[in-house]
């Protein structure tokens, strides 16, 4: 039975148009620090990046940040205590996120952190992982994005066989224990599935 004890965040660089979602990202770095699991994230020290990396920090959480060189100085790397990998490009900064992490968690964000959720459910369609993925639906924001897998499958475009389980969390209290009963449904030794076979296709 595997267990959750890194979680990959991808979020936003910006704090969004609702209040909400920095609170609740501020909400999930201290449960995560409450609860001894390190946080893999982007590196960057504004938006929704920065409040729950800076939550957890605070909360005397572990944090693991990786970010490009180039991306520095435009996201302000993190200033708190925290392990601070700078990487080469986005290709690098992905393989890392991915191998450190045993579950990915998606708060709302812009077309960068829809591209990083959408790979890991296709590796994961593809049988690459077998890691948790979730969608922190903060006040309804990934309403749309779910609505259209819907439609991919209603349209046969995501066939059953090939289908991919994504968790929805209407609140951030329900993260980590919906990640903790998906992970004790995988074995240890294959939660992180083929991370070389997946990283050499990056």
């Amino acid at each position: 039975m595997a267990h959750i004890q890194s979680v990959c965040v991808y979020c936003g660089s910006s704090p969004g148009s609702d209040p909400l979602f920095a609170a609740e990202a501020r909400r999930f770095g201290r449960i995560l620090a409450d609860h001894g699991v390190r946080l893999i994230y982007g590196g960057g020290g504004i938006g929704l990046m920065g409040e729950v990396a800076s939550a957890a920090a605070l909360g005397g959480g572990k944090v693991t940040g990786i970010i490009p060189g180039f991306l520095v100085r435009r996201e302000r790397a993190f200033a708190h205590e925290a392990e601070m990998l700078v990487v080469n490009d986005m290709h690098e900064r992905k393989r890392l996120m991915f191998e450190q992490a045993d579950a990915f968690v998606a708060l709302p964000g812009g077309v960068g952190t829809l591209e990083e959720l959408v790979e890991q459910l296709t590796w994961a369609q593809l049988g690459q992982h077998r890691k948790p993925i979730l969608l922190a639906n903060i006040a309804g924001f990934w309403d749309p994005l779910l609505k259209l897998l819907d439609h991919m499958r209603a349209t046969a475009f995501i066939r059953q066989e090939y289908s991919v389980e994504v968790l929805v969390a209407e609140s951030v209290d329900e993260i980590l224990p919906m990640l903790q009963a998906a992970a004790a449904r995988v074995p240890d030794d294959t939660l992180r599935g083929d991370a070389e076979a997946v990283t050499e296709k990056m």
